[in-house]
């Protein structure tokens, strides 16, 4: 009886390893068509290096860079949180790393184009030591009016601005941050001029703005419109040249009184510089693919980001323009950071 349990088991055997070989030979398959130069990337695991902590938005969505790419190759890719100096330490370690595909950076707008000009001691030379991909996203920054100030839109506050210099005062959450670097750059295109109230986090600041201790802050636009929402503060406008699909109904700064203002975060993956051409330009492919997913747009939306695929060339001739502006920036403001 046993001896025939043994030969009516063996059909469902060679069934089941027939429909394992099968699923195996299919993934592989699916992950040959999508295989780079030389077998890359199937060589090796792949990290992405985000230079902050977990749980922000540059973690969320080097995270889900990570899953999607994964999921294309059939191979392992994997976040690297390497937080602190702003930045700085997971820049300047792919800066150093091997030039083969394998360690890659979630840079910020931060790290490549305003640290440079801000910081007087920096260890890494974007232009030297990183060959761009593309760039991911970007997302605006709102600027809300807190109560006190009797601001229900932008012509209003650039009013109250131009009427009583240095009495209208603007929270961030700290010297050279995003923050501070969009009020600066609205102040110089009105021609007006505020009192800096620096933080060390947003959410303090918010709280003040809220509580009418300043008249105005800039922040990210989940926060911002939670704030507006709960009548905190009025929410007045958004930095990018169109207007947000998350928020339709609140106007640019170009359409509200600011010509062309433009001003927004943004985040880019690039490899150390020396990495094979073939590689970049096999990254790009599969990262713009990606991005155009409608899911990661999606999941984009969430985190008040949107796409932005490009080309390598046109995202290293971006981060170029991007740090002129904020070298410029910067200069004119006689800002430094130890």
């Amino acid at each position: 009886m046993f001896d025939s349990f043994k030969l009516a088991r063996r059909p469902l055997l060679r069934a089941f390893k027939a429909a394992v070989l099968g699923a195996s030979l299919g993934a592989v398959a699916a992950a040959a068509q999508t295989a780079g130069p030389q077998g890359y990337p199937h060589t090796g695991r792949v990290v992405i290096v985000v230079p902050f902590a977990p749980g922000g938005a540059t973690d969320i969505i080097g995270r889900l860079i990570a899953d999607e790419l994964g999921k294309r190759w059939g191979t392992a890719v994997v976040v690297d949180n390497k937080a602190g100096a702003g930045g700085g330490i997971g820049t300047e370690y792919v800066a150093r790393a091997k030039p083969d595909g394998y360690t890659l950076l979630l840079g910020t707008q931060t790290a490549l184009a305003v640290n440079p000009h801000l910081l007087k001691k920096i260890s890494y030379d974007v232009e030297k030591d990183f060959a761009p991909i593309t760039e991911l996203a970007d997302t605006p920054l709102v600027l809300l009016a807190s109560k006190k100030s009797g601001a229900r839109n932008v012509p209003e506050l650039v009013a109250a601005i131009k009427a009583k210099p240095d009495a209208v005062s603007y929270g961030t959450s700290g010297n050279g941050t995003s923050q501070h670097l969009t009020t600066l750059m609205m102040l110089e295109r009105i021609g007006g001029k505020a009192v800096h109230v620096p933080y060390k986090g947003s959410s303090q600041s918010l709280v003040d703005l809220a509580g009418n201790q300043i008249d105005m802050q800039f922040d990210n636009m989940a926060t911002a419109l939670a704030f507006a929402k709960n009548g905190q503060a009025t929410a007045l406008a958004v930095t990018s040249r169109q207007r947000s699909p998350l928020q339709p109904d609140l106007p640019t700064l170009d359409e509200a009184g600011v010509p062309g203002f433009e001003a927004v975060t943004w985040l880019g993956l690039l490899a150390p510089a020396g990495t094979p051409a073939p590689v970049v330009s096999f990254l790009n492919q599969e990262v713009v693919a990606v991005l155009k997913s409608a899911g990661v747009k999606e999941r984009m939306a969430a985190q008040g980001f949107s796409p932005r695929p490009m080309t390598a060339d046109a995202f290293r001739q971006f981060i170029r323009e991007e740090t002129v502006k904020f070298s410029n920036l910067i200069k004119a403001n006689n800002l430094t950071i130890d």
